[in-house]
């Protein structure tokens, strides 16, 4: 029987298969990762930014067919804390690249389009809750 499931069902079967793929990979060759799908998604160019970008609002549209901004932003420090949880052990690491990101004299002209969609998300949320 095939599987016929919601748009948020769809969207937990693709995260549980790049991540179960992602899990099973790293730890039979972490370098294998790092290789083929770190170096090359991460490189940077506008052409992935974009399709970022599209992707993330294709998934937020999906969303919010079934949830709202609210839970979503909750969903959001949920995952914001298990990330925190697997970047600790690194702290040296990111506290290192982190003092070189902010010396960076075009930090705000680099980040300036995720700030917008933060600040937007989160006059978004507020707005649910209090207005």
């Amino acid at each position: 029987m095939a599987f016929k499931g919601t748009s948020i069902e769809i969207l937990a079967l693709i995260f549980i298969l790049i991540a179960g793929i992602k899990i099973i990979v790293v730890l039979i060759n972490p370098k294998t990762w790092l290789d083929n799908v770190v170096k090359k998604v991460y490189k940077e160019s506008k052409l992935k930014i974009l399709i970022f970008l599209i992707l993330s609002l294709i998934v937020l549209y999906f969303l919010l067919k079934e949830l709202t901004i609210v839970q979503i932003l909750a969903v959001m420090l949920f995952l914001s804390l298990l990330t925190a949880v697997g970047i600790l052990p690194f702290s040296k690491e990111i506290s290192n690249i982190a003092d070189k990101v902010y010396k960076d004299k075009n930090l705000i002209k680099k980040t300036l389009l995720p700030f917008i969609i933060w600040i937007i998300l989160l006059i978004w949320g507020l707005k649910e809750l209090f207005l």
